[in-house]
């Protein structure tokens, strides 16, 4: 079941002064974002909180992960949408059998969140990942 928007998600060129930007417009202290080096999605992620969801900020790490190609092709800017579901797996199911295309199988993310994404073409070209909380969430 859906439960929630878990996060947006922006690509980033470099993620430090993309931090230092958005703590100054929300209004939070630097000491709220968490950072993750992500390596099977070749990105460093950081998840800055507005009340129960998140901005991720996503900076690649190197030229040929998704995120380096998205900023190749498009610039910097909103990259998705996340959804919380606490059974990424049963949700995964439910939308294929409604035609929608997981983009490859439920995989690790984020501080140990299961994630799988959504083609853009099937949701008014928006990019949508489902996640799943991990065991220390």
């Amino acid at each position: 079941m859906i439960e929630r928007i878990e996060h947006i998600a922006i690509a980033v060129e470099h993620l430090d002064s993309a931090i230092d930007t958005w703590i100054s417009l929300l209004g939070c202290d630097r000491s709220a974002v968490t950072i993750h080096e992500v390596p099977s999605e070749k990105v460093r992620a950081a998840f800055i909180p507005v009340g129960q969801t998140k901005i991720e900020l996503l900076e690649p790490l190197g030229d040929d992960g998704p995120i380096a190609k998205f900023l190749s092709k498009s610039g910097e800017g909103m990259h998705h949408i996340a959804l919380s579901t606490d059974g990424v797996e049963a949700e995964t199911e439910r939308v294929t059998a409604l035609g929608l295309k997981p983009l490859g199988e439920p995989s690790a993310g984020a501080g140990g969140k299961k994630i799988v994404f959504l083609h853009p073409r099937q949701t008014s070209r928006v990019l949508v990942e489902f996640v799943e909380p991990g065991a220390a969430h």
